[in-house]
Order: structure tokens, then C-alpha cells, then sequence
């Protein structure tokens, strides 16, 4: 959840920290920290409550020229937002950032007698216990920090300067991410490839069980039991500079919805040949695809959702067991795995920690793993059978957008593969099929250019403190996925229901001029959903109604109506996910929120 960047080379270390922070801060913005040898080749350290902006006016200040130092943006776990809290920390030769959680760190305080702290962290701890394991070995790093590794239980990624060893930097990690590079002005490491895309397209991934140390020179690795030197292998990013910076937009999350149609044409191309859904390419014949008997989609947040529709819309068709589970709870539970069983793993950054765990478990149970990821060379990835690549380019804004429709087109490029096999679907079918998702790109291009209705809607929201969002069948989950972009960039306490199941409750709680949001694109149950609107209006409350434009309606059924492409109902999810992105984006702007950086969140969660 926290960002991480570290840089040791030839030129001013400071501009390149900073510069990582701000790239690395939708991982965490609670506080930012750098520390760093000065010209004298002694430690300093410098944190901030806050953005990193904050810590930008204190460094500013600071004289000294430095050519080392790693820097730290906060997601708090352990430990309130506090100067003293953030990170780095240090204890006499060792400092430290750090991304994770190191589970046993109370029983560390008890175990190595730690009297004395000046945070509440876990962090400071492994700080603490690194230091004495450091001077118990004569200050040998690589022998202290294996031993560091054997001492520590959790999930981490760890960078650590030796205040005596100016110059170097040191990182570990167990599942938590971190990639390196190596340049013609020095070595740097980061949480992710965002922090080192404008230095180099190639770059590291430092292996687990392995110890790095970064130069000016070389990066090296060594494996943390025998401390032998391993090889590393250097790998290519696909993703231009560009692809991370605003280019013009005020916001990211703006910039990325209207990355989607681009994002949707670059996940489906590859994976077509003559028509067909065709994942030969990356290994999976069609004799594997056939022999499956039940399918569990796993994820978190927007990502679950996206798992959700393609569950709505393949159940029905595939007539096999198909769910969608959330990957927190899914490993606490006893799930039904059988050798044709097929876990989807489904994780934008492809380091989301419980999908890794519900992952790892599945595997280890005989199932089949095909994961859809956005980032090549992930967790998530390398530890999957096969792999879907959504190649959508970076995603920076908190609020997932781009990653969610990518995703859900290729949930439906591998189901309705597995229909066609299965015979649930002609060649015909599967043809119309892909042919109406090639044209999604343009449809939301559509949709992206008639947001005047859109703007009004987010002025009428502005004031508002609650909201709901309905819909039936698959509109349903359009309002979970609309409810939770509105909630988490707006902070309107918004909740979704199934519009049937409002009498049953929920209708309580409807007041005057409370806003609900309905969404109708199934024109099999247009009816029953105008008739619950109807409920609600009758108690007062204020319609905002997302509906196809071929369908019928009273004129005077909503205050505002915001019309989508007459498109078969199974595809209606692109533009309505669309307008409820727009929703919760401009409604976040009308209230002055940093719609990029929603309080309490980070982008990549890398902790249970």
C-alpha cells in the first residue's frame, strides 16, 4: 500500500526521490519521508505529515547535496499519521522504509527486550532487531539481513541504508513488490514501474528469498540463506512515459476514462484470430478449456465486480457452476476444487495480496490457475498457469476505471471461448458475440461525449449526503460498481440494491428529494424496474434514471435521464460503467475533492 523509491548514482539524488514519491503517492498519501547521505556521507532524515507536497517545502530547505537516499509515502497501517510514525525510521546504523506488515512484531518487542520506541510501528521494530543482528555480526549486511529475514514473519518489502555503507542500498521482499533498474546515471528501485518509467524501459524484478543490493554501478542479487550471487533477468516495459503523466487532463481518473476505448481495442486484439477468441499464444489449448466443470472467479473491490458481471452473463449460458468469490474470505472457507476447476485470479496491479492468497490456495488444491492481470511479470502472474494481460497502461488514479472494463472484456473473450468448445454457443453465436465487443470502443467514445446531463446530475449531487443506486440482474451490479466509485471519490454515503428487494427493507429509508439512481438496460424487466421507481418517487425520493434509448418511459418518471446506446443488454455494462465513472468524477470535482486521491485509500493493496 505504501510507495517506495530508492536511487544511488551520480547526480542529485533529491530530485529523483521526489520526483518518485509523486509518481508512487496513490499508493499511500497519510505521510512522506526520505532519508539520505549528505556530502559529508553522514545519514539525514527528513518526514512529513501529509502529501508529498508537504515534504517537498522541507527539503527545498535543506542544503545539503546527496547522490543516495531511498524516500517513503504512507498508507498507515500500524500506528497513527505522525511524524514519528512515518517512515523512514531508524535505529543507530540502520534505516529503513518499508511496505507490509511484519505480523510479529510484538512478540519481536518481548523476544529483543525492546525497551525504547519512538513510533508506534512495526516497522521501527524490524529497524530495531536489523540494528542489533547488524552489530552482532561485526556489521556484515548481507549476514544480518538473512538473519533479519529468519527473525521477520509477514508480508514486506524492505529498503535499508547502512549509515556506515554510503553509497548502497539494500532491499528484501516477501510477495510485496518492488522493481529495480540500473542506468547510466545509477541504480534506482521502486514499489512499482511508475517510479522508474521516465530513467528506463528495462528493468528487475528482485526476486523473493533474495537480497539486493543497488550500487551506482550494479544491482546484484544473492540468495539469502547461502548468500550465492544469482542471476537476475532484465525484462522490457511495454508502457511509454507518457502513459503515466496527465498529458493535459486535470485529473487521471478523467485521462483514464477516456483511455478506455483504447485500453478495451488493445485487450481484445490480441486475443482474436479470424473472428474467434484464440489464447494459443499464451499456452492454453482448447482440449484444457473444454475439460472444465466449474469456474471461480476471485478478486477485490471493482475487480469483483467485473468478475459479478461476467458470472450474470455466462451462468445462464455455460450451464456449469460459474461464481465470483471476494478473495478476502475466499481462503477461510472450504471452496470446491476439483482437477477441472478453473480459479480466475482478477487483479488490476496483480499484487493484490488476498487475491495472491486465495491464488496460492486454489493451486495448491489441484485447480486450474488462468489470472487476468494488467502488469506483465506481477505476483499474481508469475505465480499463475496462464495469463490474460489486459494491456490497458498504468491505471494512477485510485478509482479503478479503465482496469474495469478491460477486465470484464476479457472475462467474456475466455468464457464465451469456453461456451463455444462446450457447444452452449454456435460459431455464429460466438462471431455476433465478439462482434458486438469490438464495438464497445466506439460506444464508449459515444457516451464519453454526451456528458452534459452527467455534469447537471453531479451539481444536483453536490449537496447531497446519501444516495441510492438500483438496478435488476446485471444493472444490479452496475449499481454495486456505481455505488462504490460515487462513495469512494465523492464521499456520499451511496449504497446499491437490488431494485426488487427495496420493499423488503430498504424503502425505509427513503426520504424527500433522496437521490436514486436506477439503471435500466434489460428490456425483458424494463417493466418491473420502471415499476420500482415508481415505489420510490412515490415516497419522494429524486430519479436519476440511466436507461437504453430505445426503451419507453414516462417523461416525467426522473428529474434527470441520461440516455445510453440501444446495445444487446449483456454489453450495456460498457456505457453504463461510463456514465457512473462520469458520476462519481465530476460530483467529486463539484465538491472540490482530489478525485485521485481519495482520503483513506491507496491503489495497490499489498496488505491483509
Amino acid at each position: 500500500m505504501c510507495g517506495i523509491i530508492g536511487y544511488t548514482g551520480s547526480i542529485n539524488a533529491k530530485k529523483i526521490l521526489l520526483d518518485g514519491l509523486s509518481s508512487l503517492e496513490y499508493r499511500g498519501y497519510d505521510s512522506a519521508g526520505v532519508c539520505f547521505f549528505n556530502n559529508k556521507n553522514n545519514i539525514e532524515v527528513i518526514k512529513s505529515v501529509g502529501k508529498v507536497d508537504n515534504l517537498k517545502k522541507l527539503v527545498e530547505k535543506n542544503n545539503s547535496y546527496t547522490t543516495c537516499g531511498m524516500g517513503h509515502t504512507r498508507w498507515a497501517t500500524h500506528g497513527n499519521v505522525t511524524n514519528e510514525n512515518a517512515h523512514p525510521h531508524s535505529c543507530s546504523y540502520v534505516n529503513i522504509i518499508h511496505n507490509g506488515i511484519i505480523e510479529n512484531y510484538l512478540s519481536l518487542i518481548e523476544e529483543y527486550n525492546i525497551k525504547e520506541r519512538k513510533s508506534d510501528t512495526d516497522t521501527e521494530v524490524a529497524a530495531i532487531v536489523l540494528n542489533k543482528f547488524y552489530e552482532e555480526t561485526n556489521h556484515d549486511p548481507l549476514i544480518s539481513i538473512s538473519k533479519l529475514m529468519n527473525t521477520i514473519k509477514g508480508t514486506y518489502a524492505i529498503c535499508i541504508m547502512f549509515s556506515d555503507r554510503p553509497n548502497e542500498i539494500f532491499a528484501i521482499r516477501k510477495l510485496n513488490p518492488l522493481v529495480a533498474t540500473t542506468t547510466n546515471i545509477g541504480s534506482i528501485i521502486a514499489s512499482d514501474l511508475t517510479g522508474i518509467i521516465p530513467y528506463s524501459k528495462n528493468y528487475i524484478l528482485p526476486p523473493e528469498n533474495s537480497i539486493v543490493k543497488l550500487t551506482p554501478y550494479d544491482i546484484r542479487a544473492y540468495e539469502y540463506i547461502t548468500l550465492e550471487r544469482m542471476e537476475l533477468q532484465i525484462l522490457q516495459l511495454n508502457w511509454s512515459v507518457d502513459s503515466a503523466m496527465k498529458n493535459g487532463y486535470p485529473h487521471y481518473m478523467l485521462k483514464e476514462i477516456n483511455e478506455q476505448p483504447q485500453a478495451l481495442t488493445n485487450t481484445i486484439i490480441p486475443y482474436i484470430k479470424n473472428n474467434i477468441p484464440d489464447f494459443s499464444d499464451i499456452g492454453i489449448d482448447d482440449e484444457c478449456l473444454k475439460s472444465i466443470d466449474n469456474i471461480q472467479i476471485i478478486a477485490c473491490g471493482t475487480a469483483r465486480h467485473a468478475g459479478l458481471v461476467a458470472c450474470s452473463v455466462f451462468t445462464p449460458i455455460l450451464k456449469i457452476p460459474v461464481n465470483t468469490f471476494v478473495a478476502s474470505e475466499y481462503r477461510y472457507t472450504e471452496p470446491y476444487i476439483t482437477e477441472h476447476t478453473l480459479v480466475i485470479p482478477v487483479s488490476q496491479s496483480g499484487e493484490t495480496i488476498d487475491t495472491l492468497a486465495s491464488l496460492t490456495l486454489a493451486k495448491n488444491l489441484g485447480a486450474k490457475i488462468l489470472s487476468i492481470v494488467n502488469v506483465k511479470s506481477s505476483t499474481i502472474a508469475r505465480s499463475s498457469d496462464y495469463c490474460i494481460y489486459t494491456n490497458a497502461g498504468p491505471e494512477i488514479a485510485v478509482a479503478s476505471t479503465k482496469a474495469y472494463t478491460v477486465q470484464i472484456a476479457a472475462l467474456y473473450l475466455l468464457l464465451s471461448k469456453i461456451a463455444y468448445l462446450k457447444n452452449k454457443m454456435s460459431l455464429e453465436e460466438l462471431k455476433d458475440f465478439i462482434n458486438t465487443l469490438n464495438a464497445m470502443p466506439e460506444v464508449i467514445k459515444e457516451t464519453i461525449s454526451n456528458d452534459s446531463v452527467i455534469k447537471e446530475v453531479a451539481k444536483f449531487l453536490k449537496f447531497k449526503n446519501d444516495c441510492f443506486y438500483i438496478g435488476r440482474l446485471q444493472d444490479y451490479i452496475s449499481s454495486l460498481e456505481g455505488a462504490l466509485k460515487l462513495k469512494e471519490i465523492s464521499y456520499i454515503h451511496t449504497d446499491a440494491y437490488a431494485a426488487g428487494e427495496l420493499k423488503h427493507g430498504t424503502i425505509a429509508l427513503i426520504t424527500h428529494d433522496m437521490p436514486v439512481i436506477a439503471i435500466d438496460t434489460n428490456e425483458n424487466i424494463s417493466s418491473k424496474l420502471l415499476s420500482n421507481v415508481e415505489e420510490v418517487k412515490a415516497r419522494e425520493a429524486t430519479i436519476i434514471l440511466i436507461i437504453n434509448e430505445n426503451f419507453k418511459y414516462k417523461k416525467d418518471i426522473a428529474k434527470h435521464i441520461i440516455p445510453i446506446k440501444n446495445v444487446d443488454y449483456r454489453f450495456a455494462v460498457f456505457p453504463v460503467s461510463v456514465v457512473t465513472q462520469l458520476i462519481a468524477y465530476y460530483t467529486s470535482t463539484e465538491r472540490g475533492l482530489d478525485v485521485d486521491k481519495p482520503r483513506n485509500l491507496a491503489k495497490s493493496v499489498t496488505v491483509e
